[in-house]
Order: C-alpha cells, then sequence, then structure tokens
C-alpha cells in the first residue's frame, strides 16, 4: 500500500533491505530520492530534509511510540495535519512537546480535506465503511477518512458489519473492541482479503466506501457498489511546505 501512491504518479519505486545497493542504484537515474518511511520505521540514509507528519487526532502519540517519537525528534519539518477536524488545544500540545524536544524543527499546520471518488452513490445510502486496519487497532482510532467521507456525502447510515464479520476480521474485533462499527482491513494477502470480502458480501449495505490507502477494487470483487475515500493536504499558508522543499533542492 506504500507503493501504489507512489507509481500512480509515475516515480520508480525501489524497496528491499540491502539499503546501500538501493541508493547506489537509485542515485544513477534519479534528482531526487525520497524515503518513505510507510509506517513504524525510520530512515537508514541521512537525508538533505526530513519530514514528519503528526496526528493531532492522536496528540500525545508523538511522544509515546518508537520509533514515531524518534521521527519527531530528528525531523527538519514537523507537519501536523488535520487541522480542519481536530481540537486547537491538541494541536498546540503538539507544537508544545516539539518546542520541548526538537526546537530546531519548524511546524507547519495544515488541513486534511477528504474527498470522496463517487460521492453520488453514498447520499442517502446505507454505507459499509471500510478503514486502514492499522488505524482501528494499533493506532487507536475509531474512524478514519472513510467516516468523515461517508457522513460529507450523507450516508444514511454507516452500517455495522460486526455481525456479519468472518474469521480474521471476528478475530480483529475480539482484540480491539474499538474497531466495531467499521470494517477494518487488516491486509491484502490472500485469506484476509477472502475475509474482507465475505464480510463486505454478507453486511446488509447498499454501498462500499473505502477509506484504505490502497485501491481495494485492485484486489478483491464484490457485487455491490463501491467507492473510494481519502485524505488530501490542503496547507493553511499556502506555499510555506513548497518553499521548504525548494530551498533544500535549491530551486
Amino acid at each position: 500500500e506504500e507503493y501504489e501512491p507512489h507509481i500512480d504518479n509515475g516515480f520508480v519505486v525501489y524497496a528491499g533491505v540491502d539499503y546501500e545497493q538501493i541508493i547506489r542504484s537509485a542515485e544513477q537515474e534519479a534528482d531526487v530520492i525520497l524515503w518513505d518511511g510507510g509506517n513504524n520505521d525510520l530512515p537508514f540514509y541521512r537525508s538533505d530534509l526530513h519530514l514528519c507528519i503528526a496526528d493531532p487526532l492522536r496528540s500525545g502519540h508523538e511522544m509515546a511510540y518508537h520509533p514515531g517519537e524518534a521521527n519527531f525528534r530528528m525531523a527538519d519539518i514537523i507537519l501536523i495535519n488535520k487541522c480542519d477536524s481536530a481540537k486547537e488545544a491538541d494541536i498546540a500540545a503538539i507544537e508544545q512537546n516539539a518546542a520541548a524536544v526538537n526546537p530546531r524543527a519548524r511546524v507547519i499546520r495544515a488541513h486534511s480535506p477528504v474527498t470522496c471518488d463517487r460521492p453520488e452513490l453514498v447520499k442517502g445510502k446505507r454505507a459499509l465503511v471500510i478503514e486502514d486496519g492499522p488505524t482501528l487497532t494499533h493506532g487507536s482510532m475509531s474512524y478514519g477518512a472513510g467516516v468523515v467521507a461517508a457522513k460529507a456525502a450523507g450516508a444514511r447510515e454507516i452500517v455495522d458489519p460486526t455481525p456479519y464479520a468472518v474469521a480474521s476480521i471476528a478475530a480483529t474485533y475480539r482484540k480491539y473492541p474499538n474497531a466495531k462499527g467499521i470494517l477494518p482491513a487488516m491486509g491484502y494477502g490472500e485469506q484476509q482479503v477472502q475475509d474482507l470480502a465475505a464480510t463486505i458480501e454478507a453486511t446488509p449495505c447498499d454501498v462500499v466506501l473505502s477509506g484504505t490507502p490502497i485501491d481495494l477494487t485492485r484486489v478483491l470483487k464484490v457485487t455491490k457498489p463501491m467507492t473510494r475515500a481519502r485524505y488530501d493536504l490542503a496547507e493553511i499558508r499556502e506555499g510555506v511546505l513548497e518553499g521548504e522543499v525548494r530551498r533544500v533542492l535549491g530551486l
């Protein structure tokens, strides 16, 4: 799922664990190299610009989990997203933590508007919302982009899939009860995809709204219409982040 947006943007993606070989190969064909840590990762290269995103809906997590805290302390820029849906006190708490442990970092606030590919499918309908599994489980959230988009699009109801969950999905609800009410996509292995599809088909809904990082229609087929929701980035002071990147690139 970490590769998909880069591939969609037409970028070459290198992946693996032989970091020396990877960067030497990438240097042969790229003007700019982006290390995308994805989830729970540290950069293995010394970068010219280290950008860390801090989520104010989980304020405090930036000081509570490894390696998130390490990235927070190492960052040149700390981008606080979702400022359009978070409480001011939670945003300010992240800024205070940044000042305490990484005072040299530039802190930038940004909004995270949610877009839905086909909102007309959702309006007035019973929607089954699928969210990124780790966001709901060890991420401690009870909703993500899918729920925000469903409400914004005017869904009549967000259907609870819990009674219809099968196999690994049911096990996830038992372990993480905060995930109930939303369908968590826990992975994209063959069995995980089968369990996800079976739960979707068993849940009485009119439309499926996916807030997962990956385009689910690429990995599973269901009989119900499906549309996709995702977070975007909108700077509060437009051009600030781009200006920082251009400065580092010498543009």
